[in-house]
Order: structure tokens, then sequence, then C-alpha cells
């Protein structure tokens, strides 16, 4: 799972870097080309979108060596981590409902696919089969049994 999303990352920075080393720099001599760049609004517009350009790509680097640095032969094998598949009996509504928790690159509106960082990610992770689970979200709070899970070990 992790290769996926450092494969999206590589890509997303090797565009960008494409974008900041040739697209860009033809954008910005047109723009000076024009004249006085005291009141070129043009000029400035290309010089602000290569700062954002430039920031975004710094993140995705950053983001890129966190996820090279995860080890997912050390992620525990009985409790609720990255990559876990956990199956919730919802206490207030009495109902199952199945999650993954995944990075928030992976999630896809429609799946069940959760982020780790999300509310319940975050109340889910380090839990085991059994334990109750209280999140607290925008509409208030849900309480959630953990029925089952399955780690990435268990999925190998």
């Amino acid at each position: 799972m992790t290769k996926e999303i450092l494969d999206k990352l590589t890509k997303e920075i090797k565009e960008l870097e494409y974008e900041l080393t040739v697209t860009l720099p033809k954008e910005i001599a047109k723009a000076a080309a024009q004249g006085d760049l005291s009141e070129n609004a043009e000029y400035e517009a290309a010089l602000e979108k290569q700062r954002l350009l430039q920031t975004k790509l710094m993140n995705l680097k950053k983001r890129r060596a966190e996820i090279a640095q995860i080890d997912v032969s050390r992620l525990p094998k009985d409790r609720v981590s990255y990559g876990t598949t956990v199956v919730l009996y919802d206490l207030d509504k009495d109902e199952e409902i199945t999650y993954t928790l995944v990075m928030p690159e992976e999630t896809e509106e429609g799946s069940d696919k959760i982020s780790i960082t999300s509310p319940i990610g975050k109340a889910l992770v380090g839990k085991r089969e059994g334990d109750e689970v209280t999140v607290r979200v925008p509409s208030g709070e849900r309480n959630f049994e953990i029925v089952e899970i399955q780690t990435l070990h268990d999925k190998q």
C-alpha cells in the first residue's frame, strides 16, 4: 500500500518539477517581456504561482520522505493501525460498518477507505477486537464496538 502512495507522490513531484523548471519560466519570461514590471499583473501572478508551486513541492517531498520511513513489518498484528480493515458494530444505529484505515492520500469518496487522521481513524488506532470506542463527529458522538480486525499482516 505504501508503494502505491510513494509512486503517486513521486509522479506528482515530477510533474511539479517540470512545471517549475520548464513551463513556468516561459510564462514568467513572456510576462516580463511585456515591459514595466512594477505594474505588470501577469508577471506578479506568474511569480505568485511559482511561490505556491515551490511550497507545494516542498510539502510533497516531505510527505514522501515520511511515508518512505513506514516499516509495515513493525505494525502491530493484534491492534488497529495503518492498513487494517475493521468491522465495527454501531451501537447507536444497530448496524455493522467496515472501514479500512489508510493514509489521507489513499482515501476515495464512496469507498470504505478512511484516513487514519480522521476522527474515526484516530479513535480506532491502537484498539483491539472487543474494544468499545466513542468517536466525536460533527453531528455529536458515535459509539462502536470493534467486532473484527484484519491487519496488513493477515492480508499478506
